[in-house]
């Protein structure tokens, strides 16, 4: 269910390319070293875009995007809600439709934040097992 004044939508022809450049490239702290290149292909690879949208203006105003295996794993990305609509449920109703409602429900799901730590382990997220095994990207 959709938070009031807003709608989400997984259509990836509705993503506000603009704005989505604007946030990732001067907000996102994990993202400002991209180009807009990178974030373009990042965009037409995704295998699953989820944009929240204000019912008034029609605005982007949050996003969520994620890349799969299409069979049992998916990672989870990109996710923001603007400053200005935040504290309206948009970050768990972004959450909620990528990952528990969509193609993905029965995936293992990964991440990596630095923040909204509470928002993610509300929708299953923990600190990994002795299974995962990272090789960081060399800085």
């Amino acid at each position: 269910m959709d938070p009031e004044g807003y709608q989400l939508d997984d259509d990836p022809g509705r993503v506000d390319v603009e704005a989505l450049w604007e946030f990732l490239s001067t907000q996102a702290y994990w993202a400002r070293w991209r180009s807009r290149a990178d974030v373009e292909a990042q965009l037409a690879s995704a295998w699953r875009v989820v944009g929240a949208y204000d019912e008034r203006t029609g605005a982007m105003v949050g996003f969520a995007r994620a890349f799969s295996d299409h069979v049992s794993l998916a990672y989870l990305a990109d996710v923001y809600v603007l400053p200005g609509h935040r504290g309206h449920g948009l970050g768990h109703a972004l959450v909620t439709t990528m990952v528990d409602e969509g193609p993905g429900a029965a995936y293992r799901w990964l991440l990596h934040t630095e923040d909204a730590h509470g928002l993610y382990a509300d929708h299953g997220f923990a600190p990994p097992d002795h299974t995962l095994l990272e090789r960081p990207r060399p800085e």
